[in-house]
């Protein structure tokens, strides 16, 4: 187990957790690609008595899944930084959005799911031109 933190962007929410590092999992589906703008989301469970919030109240959505699954999806209702989801009727375990946590880069995913919607040119990702930081 990981004692993590983390934060919206704007700092507004707080907060801080314990994970299980071996759970942290990178998912494909397209809600996820169309809530986050980007081709994948990076998620790891904490089930609820191993997370609180040390600062702010998250704005929640609900979603309707694919699957019929009902999904609260809490976000910071200034600069909109996705925080978690959980399920609407068990709220026992949130999947926190790596993004959000200041020890992101020891999360290393161990599966990937929703696959069969990951895009065909993640796989050349690292044939891309680097660059450090923005080009000029």
């Amino acid at each position: 187990m990981l004692h993590v933190d983390g934060s919206c962007h704007c700092q507004r929410i707080k907060f801080k957790a314990e994970v299980d590092t071996s759970k942290v999992s990178i998912c494909h589906c397209t809600d996820c690609q169309t809530m986050t703008g980007a081709p994948f989301r990076v998620i790891v469970p904490v089930a609820k008595e191993n997370f609180k919030l040390l600062q702010g109240q998250p704005k929640t959505y609900l979603k309707i899944a694919e699957s019929g699954n009902r999904r609260i999806q809490a976000f910071c209702p200034d600069c909109g930084a996705s925080i978690y989801a959980t399920s609407e009727f068990n709220q026992e375990v949130f999947g926190l959005r790596v993004g959000t946590l200041s020890q992101k880069a020891v999360l290393v995913p161990t599966k990937q799911i929703w696959y069969r919607s990951a895009l065909p040119w993640l796989d050349q990702i690292n044939s891309i031109v680097k660059f450090e930081k923005q080009p000029s």
